[in-house]
């Protein structure tokens, strides 16, 4: 077994061999040449490759991937340089397509209305001229209208307004001009054949409160539709009715009941 004198000779060695390891790693670190190139220095290098790439034109491009080997790694960088270029100019096109697309819809945009010289807008005035045809249309319609039942009441003191196909205007003008004798000879107009027909109706609606047809008229007053004038006849009422309308208007209305002549 070893003393102590020794293991104590032992360690001093030990340490002073570490000591000198120590102080000549670190000797030869400080000679050795410091690594001051940083991240930028690599994407400056890795720009100007790109740049250099993009500056060859596509035939350059396929001309050196053409000529070397298939599998050779020089022939691989030639596709991916070509590959490259041809999707950097793509996005250059569509991005001049863009810029151009944009311009055109700023050129191509129409003024505010509060822009354009003068009193109003174009829109506006367009809209204010189309509603205007259009009251002037329906209102010069309106007077046609208008101008038309006028003329139809001068005709008789009597009007009876009907339609072709009613059954009930049927029997109105049965009972008026069959089963009474009315001078002068009631005016029947057939709104179905008009041409103005349903304007008239209309008109009536507003006028009389009735929509519907027949619709009897003694001097301008509507006495009612087929229903009205019946019941009036079963109780001996339309007579007297007729007659006191009648002698308003200027001309007088005779009605005789031709079933008490018979």
């Amino acid at each position: 077994m070893p003393s102590s004198r020794r293991l104590r000779l032992l360690f001093v060695g030990v340490l002073a061999i570490v000591v000198m390891t120590l102080l000549y790693t670190s000797k030869l670190r400080e000679a050795e040449e410091l690594d001051d190139r940083t991240f930028n220095d690599f994407w400056k290098k890795t720009r100007a490759g790109l740049d250099k790439a993009h500056a060859e034109t596509p035939d350059q491009a396929v001309v050196g991937s053409n000529t070397g080997k298939s599998g050779s790694a020089s022939g691989k960088g030639n596709d991916d340089d070509e590959q490259l270029a041809k999707d950097m100019q793509a996005r250059l096109k569509a991005a001049e397509q863009r810029a151009k697309d944009s311009a055109n819809a700023k050129v191509l945009k129409p003024e505010k209305p509060e822009q354009v010289i003068g009193i109003g807008s174009s829109a506006g005035g367009q809209g204010k001229l189309a509603g205007d045809a259009g009251e002037s249309q329906e209102t010069e319609q309106e007077h046609q209208v208008e101008l038309t039942i006028n003329e139809v009441l001068k005709k008789s003191p009597v009007i009876i307004f009907s339609k072709t196909y009613c059954p009930y205007s049927k029997k109105a003008k049965d009972l008026l001009l069959h089963t009474y004798d009315v001078t002068p000879e009631p005016f029947v107009v057939e709104l179905d054949v008009h041409p103005l027909g349903q304007q008239i109706q209309d008109k009536l609606g507003k006028m009389t409160g009735r929509t519907t047809v027949p619709n009897i008229m003694i001097n301008g007053v509507s006495i009612g539709g087929a229903d009205d004038i019946i019941a009036m006849d079963r109780k001996h009422e339309l007579v007297d009715k007729i007659q006191s309308l009648g002698s308003v208007g200027g001309k007088k209305v005779d009605i005789n009941d031709r079933r008490v002549n018979t």
